[in-house]
């Protein structure tokens, strides 16, 4: 019962963390403002190059080059949950119902440079990589309530064995005549029968890979060029959430828990995660007449995230002394209110106490409750124990970029991603939950000199993950979709070009639906329908001097 909520708090923080830019599940490809107006650039000759086509870089003049470049990105996930336990809810007693995460990144800067020199092109990129901003859920997620939901029925499940026995034992003609039931936990002063309940939730991430990237390219000769670098990545990441003033019924689950204390029952989790990782990259370039022909492929990149943590969790080990507590006081009451003196009510009120509890249903159900607390406390903590480091690889990518330019001002690129996600190791081999063929993205763009001081640009770009039914978790989930960007440079001087994007994101939704056993031969249909909405605008500069 308690430790469902163990589970979902803390591992519910990585999805206020996932990427809120293009790109693969770690991966952001948008690293400059050419990205966001044109969409596929991975065969243009630029500065912007430095990221999507190293190898082409080396054929732009001799000299330096500078890209600066600031973005601002805005997100909503949104999953709708339809369960027939959210009706329990005494706040919000509806379902289907909509939760929501908002991310704001409003200063996200890249910078691009080159020196060229003869048949060298000496490069050097930072930007972020990975994640890129935060993401808050307000009222958490559809997975705390669904837990909140099923412990409810779990404490009043509990609360029916007991208040059976204790019926069973002190109710003369029970329970051949069920009139006769008095209710103790099942009353409505307490846990009550219906399995109603309350309870507060909140969820905020943040994400950031940052990426300083250095390497060179050589021409071959007029038409061919190699390049070969390394990208150093350090990540650094803060999850905090908690669920607290859980109440089932009219009564605080801290009360069976631990009643000398307000917040035995409450989970908060508070942990920053930080780590360095590796990227070799290979890229070659092959220029023919009008024509120009890229790829790049970046290795792997192992990553292990080192937690710090202060984690506050409920202890279930007391459960049966606290019970037995309240049942002392109840039943000593009670044999007062029929007449006996107070020392032997409190000696009566024990032995009925300790036999409850010693009822096989009781004892079954709360032995059942302790062993899934026991058996499952590493799998609630592991991701986020202090201390502890968790995989978190960043998967290696292939591009592939064709561009086409009929005349001098009209430019057109497609372009293609893999990403081989399956192989990235994740926590608990998640990434093995997916497809094998990875993720898949396909882009294409154009832009055209309307004059010499105007260049217009606009593209698209889709994409696809390799997503199954058990990958998705509101905890951490993607959806394909297809990006649409524009934008326009204005050529201020030969040597000074100043650029501006906008580009939207349009996701898919992704349905799936789960049977939840609640009692042998109680089951509900927990149903989810995942999407997002992405915008991003950027500005930036090139300078050559």
């Amino acid at each position: 019962m308690v430790n469902k909520f163990k589970t979902v708090c803390l591992t519910a923080a990585i999805a206020s963390s996932s990427a809120t830019f293009a790109g693969g599940l770690l991966t952001n490809t948008n690293q400059h403002v050419a990205f966001n107006r044109m969409m596929s650039r991975e065969a243009s000759i630029g500065i912007d190059g430095v990221y999507y086509n190293p190898a082409g870089v080396v054929f732009m003049g001799e000299g330096n080059h500078l890209a600066i470049n600031w973005q601002l990105a805005y997100q909503t996930r949104t999953i709708k949950n339809d369960y027939k336990l959210f009706t329990n809810n005494v706040n919000n007693p509806t379902t289907p119902r909509d939760f929501k995460g908002k991310a704001f990144a409003p200063v996200i800067p890249s910078f691009q440079y080159a020196y060229n020199k003869g048949r060298w092109s000496l490069q050097g990129n930072f930007a972020l990589t990975g994640g890129g901003g935060k993401c808050t859920f307000d009222n958490g997620l559809g997975s705390f309530e669904k837990i909140v939901g099923e412990t409810a029925m779990g404490a009043i499940g509990l609360a029916k064995a007991i208040d059976h026995a204790a019926n069973t034992i002190l109710v003369p003609g029970y329970p051949q005549d069920p009139t006769k039931f008095k209710p103790m936990f099942t009353s409505d002063k307490a846990f009550g029968s219906k399995g109603a309940y309350s309870f507060n939730s909140y969820m905020h991430g943040r994400q950031y890979y940052f990426g300083l990237s250095a390497g060179a390219a050589y021409k071959v000769n007029d038409n061919f060029s190699v390049y070969a670098g390394l990208r150093g990545i350090y990540a650094t990441c803060n999850y905090y959430g908690y669920v607290e003033n859980i109440k089932v019924g009219n009564m605080p689950l801290y009360q069976v828990l631990d009643p000398s204390k307000e917040n035995s029952a409450n989970i908060e989790l508070s942990c920053d995660q930080s780590g360095i990782g590796f990227t070799p990259m290979l890229a070659v370039d092959y220029k023919t007449g009008r024509w120009n022909f890229s790829a790049k492929y970046e290795f792997k990149t192992r990553m292990r995230l080192k937690n710090k943590s202060v984690n506050k969790l409920p202890s279930i080990g007391n459960l049966d002394d606290n019970l037995k507590n309240q049942m002392n006081k109840l039943f000593t009451g009670t044999f007062m209110a029929a007449g006996m003196p107070q020392e032997q009510a409190m000696i009566k009120a024990e032995q009925t106490s300790t036999a409850v509890l010693n009822n096989p249903t009781v004892v079954a159900t709360t032995a059942g409750l302790k062993q899934q607390f026991d058996s499952k406390i590493n799998e609630a903590i592991g991701e986020y124990a202090d201390g502890k480091k968790i995989a978190g690889d960043i998967p290696s990518l292939l591009t592939v970029g064709v561009g086409y330019s009929p005349i001098d001002e009209l430019r057109i690129n497609v372009g293609f991603h893999w990403f081989d996600d399956y192989n990235a190791t994740s926590y608990n081999n998640r990434n093995k939950l997916l497809k094998k063929r990875g993720t898949l993205e396909f882009n294409a763009g154009v832009e055209y000199d309307v004059t010499k001081k105007i260049t217009v640009s606009t593209g698209w770009q889709n994409t696809n993950y390799g997503l199954t039914d058990k990958y998705m978790d509101d905890k951490s989930f993607v959806v394909g979709s297809n990006s649409v960007g524009l934008g326009g440079v204005y050529h201020i001087t030969k040597k000074l070009d100043f650029s501006v994007a906008y580009f939207h994101t349009f996701y898919n939704h992704v349905k799936t639906s789960e049977t939840v056993t609640l009692a042998p031969g109680v089951s509900n249909t927990y149903n989810s329908d995942y999407t997002r909405n992405n915008n991003a605008f950027a500005a930036g500069v090139n300078i050559t001097f």
